[in-house]
């Protein structure tokens, strides 16, 4: 089988070419530096993302607080941790680094708070 990737290992965004089977990658052409074909077989066979978005917060002056996992997550669980991240709300004051949520879905990651925000002070 053959597939087209860009590589997001460094800025050179690279436009590989893989060929592989079912469980092997059988060749990777394209790559600039020695980290696409390191690339291309963790995203032909165990694609994984760093997952960012935003929760509600109560006692703020803004409405949302910008998360994201402390590290990649299986491409297959996104879904789930997007409707867990949906129902989670939160009360100010949070700080950036706060775990927002241990082990997300069981997925070994934390959510985390990305920015800081005090509370709605009267």
């Amino acid at each position: 089988m053959k597939k087209s990737l860009i590589c997001i290992s460094c800025p050179l965004g690279c436009n590989l070419s893989v060929e592989y089977n079912d469980n092997t990658i059988l060749s990777v052409s394209g790559q600039g530096c020695n980290r696409g074909p390191i690339y291309a077989q963790k995203e032909v066979f165990t694609p994984e993302r760093v997952i960012t978005s935003s929760v509600k917060i109560d006692g703020a002056k803004i409405p949302l607080l910008t998360v994201k996992t402390d590290r990649s997550v299986k491409k297959s669980k996104m879904f789930d941790i997007m409707h867990e991240i949906f129902k989670i709300r939160v009360n100010a004051p949070i700080k950036t680094g706060d775990i927002i949520c241990e082990n997300i879905c069981d997925s070994g990651a934390n959510l985390v708070a990305t920015s800081t925000v005090k509370p709605n002070n009267p």
